[in-house]
């Protein structure tokens, strides 16, 4: 467990009882951060916001609070989990330097946005080329789910607000490659918005749309391979007529409310105009 290789130590497992560490399963999360080259990517983007002999790299330590989310923690704090196991996280920044680089990001705001978000996508492109077979475009068609959750908070936070459901919290809207049956979504964007933003509001459905599409590699960013998907939310005149803009071409799948006049006026188109959806 002492050779370090990129931001990770890498890490060698074996069964004779000494040297057990918590959070060990974070190690496939480590391994698949260095195989793709997320931490290089990640540190190269964020570079400009390194000060001059910095101990820690801020695109570590911003990948150190990602793992700490995805081993269950809710707040920067908790990056606490992986300082207790520098053998598998390698050297972890202090609570107040993680909170100095997240309000120094916040405050470069989409410059510091764009970055991040421009190392993701080339990464992504990466992990694509790599999956083969099992990549979400491995038929040549990249489907994007768009749809908004709900996410509750019990105080009054940034942007909490009252919600549609009477609820209390946050309203994001998210974006999703569809994997198909064989695997989850793969979030690719995410909205942040709060907790009384309208369901149907057209422009955050585009600005949702961009954003994914910004994510993807630049030969599905147009085109009819690509295939962007909501529920009645997005089933706006406004949304559509951005999707289906010339030169823009995406394929679209828009839920929309069937009301009695639009039943009605379905049961009038011909049998010769329909076309198998499936």
């Amino acid at each position: 467990m002492k050779h370090c290789i990129g931001s990770y130590p890498r890490v060698r497992v074996q069964d004779d009882g000494r040297q057990a560490v918590s959070q060990a399963g974070a190690v496939l999360l480590v391994e698949t951060v260095r195989k793709i080259g997320l931490d290089q990517a990640i540190s190269q983007a964020l570079g400009p916001w390194r000060k001059p002999r910095a101990v820690h790299d801020p695109g570590k330590a911003l990948l150190d609070v990602a793992l700490a989310v995805a081993l269950g923690g809710d707040c920067l704090a908790d990056v606490a989990m992986l300082r207790c196991e520098p053998a598998v996280f390698g050297l972890v920044a202090s609570d107040p330097t993680i909170s100095r680089l997240i309000d120094t990001l916040a405050a470069s705001g989409e410059r510091a946005l764009q970055a991040i978000r421009s190392a993701r996508s080339e990464v992504r492109h990466r992990v694509w080329s790599l999956a083969g077979e099992n990549a979400p475009d491995a038929d040549g068609q990249v489907i994007v789910d768009l749809d908004g959750v709900l996410v509750i908070a019990h105080s009054d936070k940034e942007d909490a607000a009252a919600t549609w459901k009477k609820t209390y919290g946050h309203h994001p809207l998210t974006a999703f490659v569809d994997h198909g049956p064989g695997g989850t979504g793969e979030p690719v964007a995410a909205l942040l918005r709060p907790g009384n933003a309208g369901s149907n509001t057209a422009a955050d459905h585009i600005t949702a749309a961009q954003l994914a599409l910004a994510q993807l590699p630049k030969h599905y960013r147009r085109g009819r391979q690509t295939l962007i998907r909501t529920d009645s939310a997005g089933g706006t005149h406004d949304f559509v007529s951005w999707l289906a803009r010339r030169g823009r071409w995406l394929s679209y799948s828009v839920g929309m409310v069937i009301t009695e006049a639009i039943h009605e006026h379905v049961l009038k188109v011909p049998a010769s105009a329909w076309t198998p959806a499936v």
